[in-house]
């Protein structure tokens, strides 16, 4: 024992002494993140020419949240993060430059993105200070919530034995609550913007990415205190994911089918379902944990992407389809499921200089670059869509009978959507936010 003792304090004291040699690292003095997003409708054409936040429609599909949308701002970043399919393409730049912090910049793009020669990154004006808050309207005001949440999970045409996982929410007690929604979280890894950063977009330039818009190629973020160096060329792995051409068939009340051509770039996917039955919420996901899963849509760092394939959270890159159980969203008469589904790409990181061979030498990085990518897409389930029927917002959907339903990205000429036909499935999309605020009377 006196032996073993003596072994593993002479271990412990070289472990110490490795870390006081490791190497000395300190932060770059300017850092540029960049997020790239796609973000699609099944059965709806793109609509690249309609101003981030859409209005209602916009709204209603995820982007009514951006500046431009609603007036009160003078910048939409962040929208990347979101899952807005209006416009479908959106990046996000922030520029941290600790040498001369809250100073316009510019960044010089390739050709191949369509949108210039350079884009403009200012430093977000100061916002009006807020007035306090007045009475909260009756329509918003807390009530006893009822009904009851219920979740299942997993692909397979039938519901698993030990499913669904009931809330009862008129007796559920506080421990209930964190068990049901106690699950995996996307860590926050973005760039706490402020007066110190520079955008993308921002009041002087909204200009989003288009259908044939490529990241690829080199990229230089010029100006004052930047330094000369902050050069970086983008390959096709960093460039922007295409969409996902989602299609389901099926009906509510038999065992809907879910089918996808591999999506470029992607590591991952994530399939995650929802629809109200009159005051009870029901909520599938395509993991194999009994997860509500409301926290995995957001970009994801390569280590938990590789973790979570290992839990089987997430579905493998190779995956093409899954089903969802039967009769679970068959009693939502009044409400039409919503699929959401991501395909997590890659996230690269380009510092400069390269860090030292020598482990003992210092490294102090001039600059660093964070380059994200995900798609995602949204589907209201159950749709009959028969062969040269129009999708809900006129566009071909390309759906044969039976309830099929396809991402259909058509559209005419000029980009936007035809007017003639179409039905009212709009209408009665199932808006999550909403569906919460219902569940729990706010």
């Amino acid at each position: 024992m006196t032996s073993l003792r003596f072994v593993f304090t002479a271990a412990g004291l070289c472990l110490a002494t490795l870390a006081a040699q490791a190497q000395t690292t300190k932060t770059p003095k300017v850092q540029l993140w960049m997020d790239v997003s796609t973000g699609t409708m099944a059965g709806m054409p793109e609509m690249d020419n309609l101003p981030t936040g859409g209005g209602m429609l916009g709204g209603m599909l995820g982007g009514g949240g951006s500046a431009q949308g609603m007036g009160g701002s003078n910048t939409s970043y962040g929208n990347a993060r979101a899952m807005g399919v209006m416009p479908p393409r959106v990046i996000d730049i922030a520029l941290h430059n600790t040498l001369r912090p809250g100073v316009e910049a510019s960044q010089a793009i390739p050709a191949g993105m369509r949108m210039g020669e350079s884009l403009p990154l200012l430093p977000p004006r100061a916002q009006p200070a807020q007035n306090e808050p007045g009475e909260i309207p009756k329509e918003y005001q807390q009530h006893q919530p009822k009904g009851r949440i219920l979740i299942y999970w997993g692909c397979g045409s039938a519901v698993r034995a030990g499913q669904p996982r009931v809330v009862d929410l008129a007796r559920a007690k506080a421990t209930d609550y964190a068990q049901a929604f106690a699950g995996r979280a996307v860590p926050d890894r973005a760039p706490r913007v402020g007066p110190a950063y520079a955008l993308y977009p921002n009041e002087r330039n909204q200009v989003n990415l288009s259908r044939d818009s490529s990241l690829v190629g080199e990229h230089q973020v010029r100006g004052d205190g930047v330094p000369a160096s902050l050069k970086f060329t983008l390959g096709a792995a960093q460039d922007v994911m295409p969409a996902i051409d989602l299609r389901t068939t099926g009906k509510p009340q038999d065992s809907m089918g879910t089918g996808w051509q591999p999506v470029r770039n992607a590591r991952a996917y994530y399939l995650h379902a929802m629809s109200q039955n009159g005051d009870d919420l029901v909520m599938w996901s395509s993991a194999e944990t009994p997860d509500t899963g409301m926290g995995l849509f957001d970009y994801l760092p390569p280590a938990t992407i590789d973790r979570w394939l290992k839990d089987r959270v997430l579905l493998s890159p190779e995956t093409t389809q899954c089903a969802i159980p039967q009769g679970i969203f068959a009693g939502g008469r009044d409400a039409t499921p919503m699929l959401r589904m991501m395909a997590y790409g890659g996230e690269s990181h380009i510092v400069h200089p390269p860090r030292p061979a020598d482990p003992k030498a210092a490294w102090e990085p001039e600059w660093a670059v964070r380059v994200r990518a995900k798609s995602h897409t949204l589907a209201m389930l159950g749709q009959d869509m028969p062969q040269g029927a129009r999708s809900p917002m006129g566009a071909p959907a390309g759906a044969s009978s039976g309830g099929a339903y396809s991402s259909g990205m058509g559209s005419n000429a000029s980009g936007q959507a035809t007017s003639d036909g179409g039905s009212d499935a709009a209408g009665n999309v199932v808006n999550p936010v909403n569906l919460l605020r219902g569940i729990f009377g706010r």
